[in-house]
């Protein structure tokens, strides 16, 4: 029986292991940024490796107060670009 135990000891200390590589990835993760851009760099969105969006770009030529959609369709495009 206490073979057993043993063995749960194990797998307690893998576990705890493997969360600690996680957390150092998360970590890892947090710091690395990418660039998503839409309407030929129009719209640029910068994001981290846990798709936090930590800015947004927008070149005033594309802002017209007439045509919000455009802008608005713009930006989702460039998060999702980020995303990939």
């Amino acid at each position: 029986m206490a073979k057993g135990f043993g063995n749960m000891g194990n797998m307690m200390k893998q576990a705890q292991k493997m969360q600690q590589k996680m957390l150092e990835i998360q970590d890892e993760l947090s710091k690395r940024t990418v660039e998503g851009s839409s309407g030929g760099g129009m719209v640029k969105v910068v994001a981290n490796g846990q798709q936090d969006i930590l800015e947004i770009k927008i070149d005033p030529e594309v802002v017209d107060p007439d045509d919000i959609e455009l802008l608005e369709d713009l930006i989702v495009a460039a998060v999702a670009n980020a995303r990939e």
